[in-house]
């Protein structure tokens, strides 16, 4: 079947059915939903019962290209900066030199064992040197996992900012291998102005998206997340267009989005989510469409040495590494390695040899994609089992009053208090995001002339106002009468 302009969205939302059912089924089997997307793609590619013929790599990219914006965001909006912040230099060093040694490593055991150049090698470990933090976390989440201390935090920082430095040695490697006349002075500027430009990109644009998300005041709230979405693909373009790189721009921007006060914000963050979940799915059974089994056969000894090299040896090694300067404990270092997934996104970076013309991007391409397939498989059905090995779980009894204490702190407020705004207020003629409340407590609502209002974020306060103030203690309390610019009763 060819794929037209008539049948496409018919095709998609029978896809698209098939594959919400097959993620459905994924939770209670304890397998990774991008295996069964996958699998989904391939069993409609053209090998497969669909007959649908599609061999377009450029398509793919652009559609990854996509993808990864919406993943990568919505991974920066749902970050904690709070629960990241302890253990920021951890994952920075995990994804950056995690990154970096993980690439080499694999490269070089590729050009030992085969006819791989040394750049073709290196070339091949950088598009594998990154994590999935989709396949890692549908499987904590099926499981039910609660992690001890910082386990999570580390790995969400770590899976949600180690793609831009993937890309970035991709890039690099990729241009090495169809011209080797490149100097080392140009590589490394090429490699730190990316990153450079990347994070101060996504710092600058990040906060000028909180500031024009909150004072442009939009007629219609469903318009609030269509600016996202501009800011999200302005802040990955604008940045790629100067040199910089996108990826890590759409990741620091959303960080810092997701942990200022936002009018609408949960509307945002719901949306986004649903986004992400729908992007990896799209993605994932393009990549199928775009994979020919029969190709895979041939190179599945290269790729089971590949992927138990890269598993046992290379992961574990970058992990130890770097987080040598940290003092953590052995246990959580082996845990650490393990979850190591690969997932989408290297078959995504596997299409840039292809797009560059390199001699063996279709034999890297059949191999990246035979490798992510097996670390998943590996990996992600064995997670529960060995993190219970390593003992870095909750007791369930432990985990279940964590989860109580959690729903207190987040929905129960102690202290309900009124607060009458003065006539000559300095706040009055405020909207509610702009008063920097602190996040332990809510206005529940306003009465203003006899009437009681629901208040939002856009919400303007006027004079006489009468707010009732939910706060968790008296502490909570001060501070909102310090934003309200009032002295307290």
């Amino acid at each position: 079947m060819i794929v037209t302009s008539e049948n496409i969205l018919l095709i998609g939302s029978v896809l698209l059915f098939i594959s919400l059912f097959a993620g459905k089924t994924s939770y209670r089997l304890g397998v990774p939903v991008l295996i069964l997307f996958i699998t989904v793609g391939m069993l409609a590619g053209s090998e497969g019962l669909g007959g649908i013929y599609f061999d377009n790599p450029a398509t793919a990219q652009f559609i990854g290209i996509v993808a990864l914006n919406f993943i990568l965001f919505s991974g920066g909006l749902d970050t904690d900066w709070q629960s990241v912040k302890p253990v920021l230099w951890q994952g920075i060093s995990l994804s950056t030199v995690g990154v970096i040694l993980t690439a080499l490593s694999v490269g070089i055991f590729v050009w030992a064992i085969t006819d791989f150049t040394i750049f073709e090698g290196l070339l091949l470990g950088s598009i594998v040197s990154s994590t999935d933090s989709a396949a890692v976390f549908s499987i904590l989440r099926s499981k039910s996992l609660a992690l001890k201390g910082n386990i999570r935090p580390t790995l969400e920082l770590e899976s949600g900012s180690n793609d831009p430095m993937a890309y970035v040695l991709t890039i690099l490697f990729t241009g090495l291998v169809v011209s080797q006349d490149a100097g080392f002075f140009s590589i490394a500027s090429l490699f730190f102005m990316q990153l450079f430009l990347g994070g101060l990109m996504g710092l600058i644009l990040g906060h000028a998206g909180v500031w024009i998300i909150n004072r442009i005041n939009l007629d219609f709230e469903g318009l609030y997340i269509a600016l996202v979405i501009a800011i999200m693909f302005f802040t990955f373009s604008f940045t790629g267009f100067i040199g910089g790189n996108g990826f890590l721009a759409v990741y620091v921007g959303a960080l810092i989005l997701g942990n200022k006060e936002l009018i609408h914000k949960k509307k945002i963050l719901k949306a986004f989510d649903s986004f992400a979940w729908l992007m990896q799915i799209i993605l994932f059974l393009t990549l199928g469409l775009l994979v020919f089994p029969s190709q895979i056969i041939p190179v599945i000894g290269i790729g089971l040495l590949i992927s138990a090299f890269l598993i046992l040896i290379a992961r574990p090694l970058s992990v130890f590494i770097s987080l040598a300067p940290f003092r953590l404990q052995n246990r959580n270092k082996w845990f650490f390695s393990w979850v190591g997934l690969r997932g989408a996104v290297p078959i995504v970076f596997a299409t840039y040899p292809l797009l560059a013309g390199a001699e063996k991007a279709n034999i890297i391409f059949d191999v990246v994609f035979f490798v992510s397939i097996t670390s998943v498989l590996v990996q992600g059905t064995t997670l529960a089992t060995v993190a219970k090995w390593f003992q870095v779980i909750l007791p369930e009894q432990l985990k279940k009053r964590n989860q109580k204490d959690m729903e207190l702190s987040d929905g129960i407020k102690s202290l309900l208090t009124e607060i009458v705004i003065p006539e000559n207020s300095e706040v009055a003629g405020k909207q509610i995001v702009q008063l920097g409340l602190p996040p332990n407590t809510l206005i529940s609502f306003i009465k203003r002339n006899g009437k009681y209002i629901t208040p939002g974020g856009s919400t303007v306060l006027e004079p006489h106002d009468q707010l009732f103030v939910l706060s968790e203690d008296k502490t909570s309390l001060s501070e909102v009468f310090t934003c309200l610019e009032m002295q307290e009763n």
